[in-house]
């Protein structure tokens, strides 16, 4: 989801040292901000927020080329300049260089974990996480069906025990619609806006409080005709202002109706512990096809058929399936003669 990420840490870090420091080398895009933060703050760390953004010439000769120099561990003040961190996270084409320029720098003293797929092999960091949809496998390559994410079991309970007062008094059935929008391979056309308007008007129609929350790629056209489709209704649309109320909506939800465009909004819906049906606007991707036929088969989702459905359907959630993983890997290399 492209909201506005929540700032928690886990209650109690899962076996990691105390004192341990992070960073997070991000590449600008949320998303891949998103799998970063929600690793770190599961191990109880706040990471520092690293900004990689190379010239033209080194971000174009990324993942393969050499970083901006002027980045370099070994000028004083650089982006990557000692001291450096017990453990740095990277996502993104533009950070593969600069993790193995700070793997290197360091002498192999910072356990390095790259997610997603680097273009660049397994050896590209001490452990790499990819989605099952990936081809990527090794020895230090983990994987799982859905995506690492900040939406916490522990974040949600709090959620429903102090409920946002926008969404508190909506009836039950809620229903939370979370919305992607156009991408280089989903289109929203007008049929899919006139697809989701049905959907919220028959969620409405039938008593259930309807919770919707867009993404930055959200048409407004699509947001506004939402918002005038639920004016007298049971509802809840945000219109951008104030806090987003996105983790209060999968907390507070009894079923969620997702956008099919984005890995990430579907494996965050999964968190929840409810039943999740997915609307797959036009156009698509083959791995994100792949992966929502995934999980169709696995029960974890169905596919919007015209009506709300409900099942048994436990919550699905890597992250603390990574993290446990990261921890392993970090605490053996620090316990091995060269640690």
């Amino acid at each position: 989801m492209t909201s506005p990420t929540p700032k928690f840490q886990a209650p109690s870090p899962p076996g990691m040292p105390p004192r341990t420091t992070a960073w997070v080398l991000a590449s600008g895009k949320v998303g891949h901000e998103v799998h970063c933060l929600g690793i770190a703050r599961e191990l109880g760390l706040e990471p520092v927020l690293k900004q990689v953004a190379p010239r033209a010439l080194f971000g174009a000769l990324s993942p393969f080329g050499p970083i901006d120099p002027r980045d370099s561990a070994r000028r004083p003040g650089g982006l990557l300049a000692p001291p450096f961190p017990d453990i740095a996270f990277a996502a993104g084409r533009v950070t593969v260089p600069y993790l193995r320029h700070l793997r290197r720098a360091s002498g192999g003293r910072t356990f390095t974990v790259f997610l997603q797929d680097p273009r660049t092999g397994p050896g590209t960091a001490d452990m790499i996480w990819v989605p099952e949809h990936d081809r990527l496998r090794g020895e230090n390559v983990v994987v799982t069906l859905t995506s690492p994410h900040p939406l916490r079991p522990h974040v949600l309970e709090a959620a429903r025990r102090n409920p946002d007062p926008r969404l508190a008094a909506l009836p039950h059935l809620r229903v939370a619609m979370v919305l992607g929008g156009p991408s280089a391979h989903h289109r929203f056309e007008d049929k899919d806006v006139a697809a989701l308007v049905r959907i919220a008007m028959d969620l409405a129609a039938a008593g259930c409080g309807v919770m919707v929350t867009p993404s930055r790629r959200t048409p407004a056209s699509l947001t506004k005709a939402l918002a005038e489709a639920l004016a007298d209704k049971p509802a809840f649309v945000w219109d951008g202002t104030g806090d987003n109320p996105y983790a209060a909506m999968i907390a507070l939800a009894d079923a969620i109706v997702v956008t099919g465009d984005s890995v990430n909004m579907m494996g965050e819906a999964l968190v929840a512990g409810v039943p999740v049906q997915v609307y797959e606007p036009s156009g698509g991707h083959p791995k994100i096809a792949g992966f929502v036929e995934k999980l169709v088969r696995a029960g974890h989702v169905r596919r919007w058929a015209g009506g709300l459905e409900r099942w048994d359907n436990p919550p699905l959630d890597a992250t603390s399936l990574i993290a446990e993983e990261i921890t392993r890997r970090y605490n053996a290399l620090r316990a091995s003669p060269k640690g």
